[in-house]
């Protein structure tokens, strides 16, 4: 019989807004202004700034900044558009700061 493992919800740390699905997380190796920082697939109740282009450590990127839909606090940021092939994976994928986050199972 297979183990049936729970996956938490991510939520704003700030007002407990749900943002993010444990079963869309694609990575937990990345790193925001913050720190640690997870990349999902999926986001939900945010809401995405205006494209800006950004150097960050893999390369340049157009991104947008994602903020939460209830406080309107920060939260991560959304890859738009790479300009290296090799990284054309992140394009549409979201990043949330951990120390941004707080989860529940």
């Amino acid at each position: 019989m297979a183990e049936n493992k729970t996956l938490p919800t991510y939520f704003c740390r700030n007002c407990e807004n749900p943002l993010a699905l444990g079963e869309d997380i694609i990575s937990k190796k990345f790193v925001g202004a913050s720190g640690a920082a997870f990349m999902f697939s999926h986001a939900m109740n945010v809401v995405v700034g205006p494209k800006i282009g950004r150097k960050l450590i893999t390369g340049s990127y157009v991104v947008a900044d994602v903020m939460c839909s209830k406080c309107g606090g920060t939260v991560g940021w959304k890859y738009v558009e790479t300009f290296d092939l090799r990284q054309r994976y992140k394009e549409g994928m979201f990043v949330l700061e951990k120390l941004k986050l707080t989860k529940r199972y």
